[in-house]
C-alpha cells in the first residue's frame, strides 16, 4: 500500500515554518500527486485491524458505561450545590466520549474499521441508529462530499454561497449578537436540520432529505439500504420510548438527551471548522480537481479531545487524502506527509472557540480571486 516511507522534498519550504496560519494556501496544481503522497507514508499505515478497531469500541463503551453508572446510582444522593454541578460534568464528558463513538461509525461508512465490509456496515449501522443518525444515508451523502470536496457546485455540506446568494437577513446578523444567535442555532440545531431539510446542503433541483429513499440525494442503487438507515433510527426511537416510560422523559433527557445534544454540536463545530477558513480556497468547474479541492482542508487542535474524538480533529487532511486509512494510524500519516505538502498543508492551532469565532465572522461569502490567473478560484469575504 505504499512503498517503505520514501518522500519528496516538500515545495515551498518545511511546513512547520509557515509562521501565519492565515496565509493563503497555494492554489496551483501541486508538484506532487496522489501516488506520491500515498508512497511517503509508511505502508502499515493502511493496514486495518479488526481487534485493534474493536479495542476503540470497547474502550469507548467502557467509558460510557462507567459514567452512565456513576452519574444514575450517585448523583441523587449528592448535597443540592454539588448534584448541579455533577450533571453537566458527566454531560460534558459522556457527549465528547460519543461523539469518538460517532467517529468510529463514521470509519465504519469510510471502510476504515475492518477488512471486511459488512462488519463494518453492521457496526456502524448499530453505532450511528444508536446516535439518532440514518447509517447509509450519511455514508452515501459524506462519500460524495469526498468525492467533491472544495466544489462550489457539487460538494455535499458546508458550501460558500457567493455574496448574491446570501439572504436578506445575513447584514442584520454581521454582528456580535447575530453571530451568537447563528450559532447557537448552528450548533443545537445544524445537524438534525441538515439531515431532515439538507440546510446547508449542495441545492438540489428538488426538495433533498437524508430519510427519503426517494430523494435526489440517492440513486437506485442504494435506495434499499436507505430504507434500512430509517428502520435502525425508527429502532433506536422505539427503544428510547420504552425506557421513557419506565424510567420517565426528565431521567431519559438527563441521561441521554443532553449528551445527544453536546455529540451533534461537536460533529457540525468539527466538519465547520474542517472546511471554513481564511486561507481555504474553493473552485468552480472551470478549475476543481480532487488532489486540490482534498487539500483544501485544515487540521485543528482540540487539545485533549483530539484524542477522545480519534483524531478526527488534527488529521483530517489525511483522512481527506486517503478516507479508507484507520484513525489509529492517521497521526503518523500525517507527520509522513507534511513535509511533501509543504505550504499546501495547512494546520491552526487557534484555540477553538476563539477560531470559531474567527471563522463566523471572516467567512461569509466567497468571491471569485481576480487577480490570479485561474479565475474559477473563489477565497472567502466579509465585507456586507
Amino acid at each position: 500500500m505504499g512503498a517503505g516511507g520514501r518522500s519528496m522534498s516538500a515545495p515551498t519550504g518545511k511546513t512547520e515554518e509557515k509562521k501565519d496560519p492565515l496565509q493563503k494556501v497555494p492554489t496551483s496544481k501541486p508538484p506532487f500527486s496522489v501516488g506520491d503522497i500515498k508512497k511517503a507514508i509508511p505502508p502499515h499505515c493502511f493496514q486495518r485491524s479488526l481487534v485493534h478497531s474493536f479495542s476503540y469500541v470497547v474502550y469507548d463503551l467502557i467509558l460510557v458505561s462507567i459514567m452512565y453508572y456513576v452519574a444514575t446510582t450517585y448523583f441523587h444522593l449528592l448535597p443540592s450545590p454539588f448534584c448541579y454541578l455533577a450533571w453537566p460534568i458527566y454531560w460534558i464528558c459522556q457527549g465528547c466520549v460519543c461523539t469518538g463513538i460517532w467517529v468510529i461509525a463514521h470509519e465504519c461508512g469510510h471502510h476504515a474499521f475492518s477488512d471486511y465490509q459488512w462488519v463494518d456496515d453492521t457496526v456502524g449501522l448499530i453505532l450511528h441508529s444508536v446516535l439518532m443518525v440514518p447509517y447509509f444515508s450519511w455514508k452515501y451523502s459524506h462519500r460524495r462530499h469526498h468525492s467533491n470536496t472544495g466544489s462550489l457546485e457539487r460538494d455535499e455540506v458546508f458550501v460558500p454561497k457567493p455574496k448574491s446568494q446570501l439572504g436578506w437577513y445575513s447584514k442584520y446578523l454581521n454582528n456580535p449578537l447575530g453571530r451568537v444567535i447563528s450559532l447557537t442555532v448552528t450548533l443545537t440545531l445544524g445537524w438534525p436540520l441538515y439531515l431532515a431539510f439538507n440546510v446547508s446542503g449542495r441545492p438540489y433541483d428538488r426538495f433533498a432529505c437524508h430519510y427519503d429513499p426517494y430523494g435526489p440525494i440517492y440513486n437506485n442503487r442504494e435506495r434499499l439500504q436507505i430504507f434500512l438507515s430509517d428502520a435502525g433510527v425508527l429502532g433506536a426511537c422505539f427503544l428510547l420510548y420504552r425506557i421513557a416510560l419506565i424510567k420517565g422523559l426528565a431521567w431519559l433527557v438527563c441521561v441521554y438527551g443532553v449528551p445527544l445534544l453536546i455529540v451533534n454540536g461537536f460533529l457540525v463545530l468539527i466538519t465547520y471548522l474542517q472546511h471554513t477558513h481564511p486561507s481555504l480556497p474553493h473552485y468552480d468547474s472551470t478549475e476543481w480537481d480532487w488532489l486540490r479541492g482534498a487539500l483544501a482542508t485544515v487540521d485543528r487542535d482540540y487539545g485533549i479531545l483530539n484524542k477522545v474524538f480519534h483524531h478526527i480533529t488534527d488529521a483530517h487532511v489525511v483522512h481527506h487524502l486517503f478516507s479508507t486509512m484507520p484513525h489509529y494510524n492517521a497521526m503518523e500519516a500525517t507527520k509522513a506527509v507534511k513535509p511533501l505538502l509543504g505550504d499546501y498543508y495547512q494546520f491552526d492551532g487557534t484555540p477553538v472557540v476563539k477560531a470559531m469565532w474567527r471563522e463566523a465572522k471572516e467567512c461569509l461569502y466567497v468571491e471569485k480571486d481576480e487577480a490570479s490567473q485561474g479565475k474559477g478560484i473563489f477565497w472567502y469575504k466579509n465585507k456586507l
